[in-house]
């Protein structure tokens, strides 16, 4: 039974992670620090779904339910501690999905992504040295393309225009990483994360505030009136291939690795990176009409010009993990933000 820590484990897509990990028989570790960025509540309630006691939390104090999930309340800044946990658990597999989220918090709050994702993730890397691990996954994001426009994003196309410093902040985890795999030995996968959607999503993400808005029938705002797309990928699909990767370790002097023409995608060391979406990408007023279908009700669209920070489209070409591990998202729009909306009215309708 392989042993996986999982940080980030009470987050949207930690916790659809453990979920599915569990099912196949992982022995999962959880780590969080259930910061206040959105409702701890939503937190504590996947945490209970996973069996985790969450009256019985303390920092750095490991908590195991009776699936065998365990969990940790513990800042990944915190270095004494996280090393601790890596020694005491001995982990084969590590997947870093711990990080402050959200490009337009990253405008206001630049120095929280400087912790949270630039020391946080450092420490991680020290932790995977001081204790090896077979394969470290970490979360990257699509946002690293910032002002490129060749469309679809591959993984060997430039990331040096980040728009906001959360984007900024995920193209150092890269770099980071690749560094730490030719130094040490650490075998690296990153990936670049397409907007990931589905039940018990996070309460800013565009699913969660416009089927708030309709269901309470208040106005939202669409920004560059509504000439957007997304590479909306459901969630199931996400964790599905993440599990399918964690066995799969980039090895060392790759083939296609080309020294004269260099491609960040790929290395000499054990490192490598994918984009994960869907391939497939949609129209920001498609996606709200498959909410309203789902919802019986239409919305109350409010037009606003385009945001800082943001971009009008995103695609993800993922020919390569699919090649890699045999696998591409199969889940319909529809069905999936059907299964949010059901989980959404279930726990708000109240």
């Amino acid at each position: 039974m392989k042993k996986v820590l999982i940080t980030g484990m009470a987050g949207f897509i930690g916790y659809h992670l453990a979920k599915i990990l569990v099912a196949h028989h992982f022995k999962v570790v959880g780590l969080d620090n259930i910061n206040d960025y959105y409702d701890q509540n939503l937190k504590l309630a996947r945490l209970t779904d996973l069996g985790i006691d969450v009256t019985q939390i303390k920092y750095n104090t490991l908590i195991t339910a009776s699936t065998g999930t365990a969990f940790i309340k513990l800042d990944l800044t915190d270095l004494t501690h996280v090393k601790q946990l890596f020694k005491e658990q001995q982990f084969d597999y590590v997947v870093n999905l711990a990080a402050q989220a959200g490009v337009r918090y990253s405008i206001k709050n630049p120095h929280s992504y400087v912790d949270s994702n630039i020391t946080g993730f450092l420490n991680i890397l020290e932790s995977c040295r001081a204790y090896p691990v077979e394969h470290l996954v970490f979360a990257s994001s699509s946002s690293v393309y910032g002002l490129s426009e060749e469309i679809p994003f591959q993984e060997n196309n430039c990331t040096d225009h980040p728009l906001a410093m959360y984007a900024a902040t995920k193209k150092a985890n890269e770099m980071m990483a690749h560094s730490y795999a030719n130094l040490f030995d650490i075998p690296c996968t990153g990936l670049r994360f397409f907007t990931v959607y589905g039940p018990m999503g996070r309460p800013d993400m565009a699913l969660h505030i416009f089927t708030k808005a309709i269901v309470e029938d208040t106005p939202f705002e669409v920004f560059n009136n509504g000439d957007m797309s997304r590479d909306f990928t459901y969630v199931a699909d996400i964790v599905e291939s993440i599990k399918l990767l964690l066995p799969l370790p980039p090895k060392k002097n790759n083939p296609a690795f080309n020294p004269k023409k260099p491609s960040p995608a790929v290395s000499s060391k054990p490192y490598q990176l994918f984009n994960i979406g869907n391939n497939s990408p949609v129209a920001l007023m498609d996606f709200i009409k498959a909410i309203e279908k789902a919802l019986g009700k239409k919305g109350k669209i409010l037009f606003k010009p385009m945001q800082p920070g943001d971009v009008q489209t995103t695609y993800a070409n993922v020919e390569s993990l699919f090649e890699y591990i045999n696998f591409s998202p199969k889940t319909d729009l529809e069905v999936g933000v059907k299964a949010f909306v059901d989980t959404y009215l279930k726990m708000y309708a109240s």
